[in-house]
């Protein structure tokens, strides 16, 4: 018998099951424009690196890791420092089982207990299941990048969803590590 997903960080050693649900994304659909999978070894250093500041959570389901979700830099430039973006994935096949709700919820929870005050997923278009996943959980669409990308034969375009964290303050605070909190 099935029971909900069991959310915990992600470790290193889970760089396998991370690149083996990222794979079929890259590979057979436009949903990430990577256009070589990562392999383990790859997907460990994203892990060790992301988590030196960003939470990378991953969702076990009968002791197998059926998805993962992460929060890195929005921007490089240090104005931006307050928000982050967000990206989710859920192995396919076991979809629609809440498994990226479970991710997202703790994700932006620790975000906004860092002191980010939004949080931006940017999703290839056409994808209704990821944008009814971010509308059901507070982000709405600011924009659109028109064409933005080429990948599997055509142009794409990348809808842009923000998810306010918190207020503003006037005077913010720098974000801490999340391990910190």
């Amino acid at each position: 018998m099935s029971v909900g997903p069991r959310v915990r960080a992600a470790a290193a050693d889970d760089a396998a099951a991370v690149a083996a649900i990222y794979a079929p994304y890259v590979i057979e659909t436009a949903i990430t424009f990577e256009e070589e999978a990562p392999d383990a070894a790859a997907m460990r250093r994203r892990i060790e690196s992301v988590t030196e500041r960003f939470p990378w959570l991953v969702a076990e389901v009968d002791g197998a890791i059926r998805g993962y979700a992460y929060a890195d830099l929005f921007r490089t430039r240090a104005a931006y420092r307050w928000t982050v973006e967000t990206s989710v994935y859920v192995a396919m096949g076991h979809e629609r089982r809440g498994i990226g709700r479970a991710l997202y919820m703790p994700l932006l929870d620790m975000l906004r207990d860092q002191g980010y005050v939004a949080a931006v997923g940017a999703l290839t278009l056409p994808n209704p299941a990821s944008v009814r996943l971010h509308e059901a959980l507070g982000f709405e669409q600011v924009g659109t990048y028109r064409q933005a990308g080429y990948k599997l034969g055509r142009w794409h375009h990348v809808g842009i969803w923000q998810c306010e964290l918190a207020p503003r303050p006037e005077s913010p605070r720098e974000p801490r590590a999340w391990r910190e909190i």
